[in-house]
């Protein structure tokens, strides 16, 4: 029997956010202070330009990036508007339940898969256990969660229609990180650390962080409506009325969301319908980039 037990110590209330209103920070005219990774300022050579973040055509984005060092958003788009989670919601759906239940040998089988290759089999089974939506209303009062909401009435099943926001994966991260007792900490980031390449359902996880920034990382991917089975099977090693929340049916999503060295990165992308998995990764994964070095 492992055990992650950790005796609940009441709702943890974060102040989260600063400014997250949805408005990104300016990336033209005159150049501006350029920061350190480690966040001190130094002055920008005068022949320099701020980098620009360039969203592709079609595509919607939101994204956020959050200096732990600093304790502050130092770059966001859009980051209350919202999305179908995919697989982003897996590591609420694990955080509920290693909160209410010893975990069992069993238990941390389906885990390990569920963080490291989105296994979708055990986020079902520990959706089912966990009764559904009701997941999702524990960890939005327990997070401080602003925008996640449970799936559709009529999809009561569908985890990956889970809606979220930016700034709700940082503060869901913050939380990781922060509050969340130090054994489901430890669990859950010692997954992320090791993402497979490959998903379990055959979908390449090296788009966004994982291909275009630099270990050490700790991530979680997301992809939905590219179809069961993707159409270039991975490789190992590969590279590379009452308000509803709009999930973006009927067009594909590719989120990628981690922790970059002392910095949150969180990129959520909503695709034209009949984009292929291959195009929306190289989308995602060169806006991942420019986002980063924007920061």
């Amino acid at each position: 029997m492992v055990s992650l037990r950790v005796v609940p110590a009441g709702v943890a209330c974060l102040v989260l956010l600063c400014g997250c209103g949805g408005g990104s920070r300016p990336v033209s005219g005159s150049p501006e202070p350029t920061r350190t990774r480690s966040g001190s300022k130094a002055p920008a050579p005068s022949v320099s330009k701020a980098p620009v973040v360039r969203v592709p055509a079609g595509v919607r984005a939101s994204y956020v990036v959050f200096d732990r060092a600093a304790g502050r958003v130092v770059l966001e788009r859009q980051a209350s508007r919202t999305y179908r989670s995919a697989s982003v919601v897996k590591i609420l759906i694990a955080l509920d339940y290693m909160d209410r239940h010893r975990v069992s040998a069993a238990d941390r089988k389906l885990l390990v898969p569920m963080l490291r290759s989105s296994d979708d089999g055990a986020a079902t089974e520990f959706w089912r256990r966990g009764g559904q939506k009701a997941i999702i209303e524990r960890m939005v009062r327990r997070v401080g969660l602003r925008d996640t909401a449970a799936p559709p009435a009529e999809k009561p099943g569908f985890w990956g229609y889970t809606a979220l926001s930016a700034r709700d994966v940082v503060a869901m991260y913050r939380y990781l990180l922060d509050e969340a007792p130090k054994a489901q900490r430890e669990f859950v980031l010692e997954q992320l650390r090791h993402s497979t390449p490959c998903g379990t359902d055959g979908f390449d996880q090296t788009f966004g962080i994982p291909g275009a920034l630099k270990r050490p990382w700790a991530v979680k991917q997301g992809w939905s409506g590219f179809g069961e089975t993707p159409a270039e099977p991975c490789r190992k090693g590969a590279q590379g009325v009452a308000w509803r929340p709009d999930l973006g049916l009927g067009r594909p999503v590719l989120h990628t969301t981690g922790i970059v060295g002392d910095e949150i990165v969180v990129v959520l992308t909503l695709h034209p319908a009949g984009s292929s998995f291959r195009t929306a990764a190289a989308r995602i994964t060169k806006l991942t980039g420019q986002v980063y070095r924007a920061a």
